[in-house]
């Protein structure tokens, strides 16, 4: 027997802004296929994020090329070694770069452990004083770090001008409900479409439509029934059903709050 078809992406009337997905992981040939793809169901944005220093410069280039990309600036978990005083001043002024929304992917994981707990946390710290200086949001990473995420959240978010998002949200109600007091959003992704993550489903039951993001982590985390390929932001109509279904809203209700959600959070300093 053939493999069963998978359902055709669906054609949403909304527009849809894609919030986190990972473009220079394509080459040229890939990207424009991909924009093309994600134009026809209805992502008329998309933010790339940067995580290591060897591409900030490459997410910049790919947001100056196409008008429907912007990007983000900033050192992910994984790369909190990397953090030292010639980073702090390059991200300085790349921050301020017009095709830059935010300073992301920055957090704490200590899943991985790739670099220990005080190394993550002063570069989480020093890339959240960037942010507060320049007035630009965050894009929050956190993964098994729950309780210094809230330390060091508790300590700096009130300094931010704007807050941001804490993407890809898989961490407890706790969080959640602690992140939303602060004024950040929360981001989701191909997870909730996921057979065992219930836990990020209910957070998204119990989470103001006005406070949620969609996002997808491209090319990670391929929501069904697409899982086993390469994730990407044309995806997102699957994400954007399985949370209205959630919420118990239409998906063109849902499409609007979520636009707007994403210009007031990431959107606030465009030009």
């Amino acid at each position: 027997m053939g493999k069963k078809a998978r359902p055709p992406i669906p054609l949403l009337d909304g527009k849809i802004i894609e919030t986190h997905c990972h473009l220079d992981y394509l080459d040229r040939e890939q990207l424009e296929l991909t924009l093309s793809k994600s134009q026809a169901v209805g992502v008329e944005r998309i933010v790339t994020i940067a995580v290591s220093r060897d591409n900030q410069q490459l997410v910049r280039d790919i947001a100056e090329t196409y008008d429907q990309i912007w990007c983000t600036q900033g050192l992910h978990p994984h790369e909190a070694a990397s953090w030292n005083k010639d980073f702090d001043a390059e991200l300085q002024a790349s921050a301020l770069h017009d095709r830059v929304l935010a300073i992301g992917e920055i957090g704490l994981d200590y899943y991985y452990e790739h670099a220990d707990a005080q190394t993550q946390i002063a570069a989480f710290e020093g890339q959240l004083n960037i942010a507060a200086d320049c007035g630009k949001p965050v894009v929050i990473h956190t993964r098994e770090a729950e309780a210094d995420t809230k330390h060091v959240l508790g300590n700096l978010a009130r300094q931010l001008p704007q807050k941001g998002v804490i993407h890809s949200f898989t961490s407890s109600m706790d969080l959640a409900e602690f992140c939303l007091a602060e004024g950040f959003y929360l981001g989701f992704n191909g997870i909730a479409t996921f057979k065992n993550a219930e836990n990020v489903r209910e957070v998204i039951r119990q989470t103001p439509l006005e406070r949620i993001l969609l996002e997808t982590d491209a090319p990670y985390l391929t929501p069904v029934p697409y899982r086993g390929v390469p994730n990407a932001p044309f995806y997102l109509p699957f994400i954007a059903q399985t949370i209205a279904d959630l919420k118990e809203v239409s998906v063109d209700e849902l499409l609007a709050i979520t636009y707007k959600n994403s210009l007031d959070c990431l959107f606030v300093n465009a030009q």
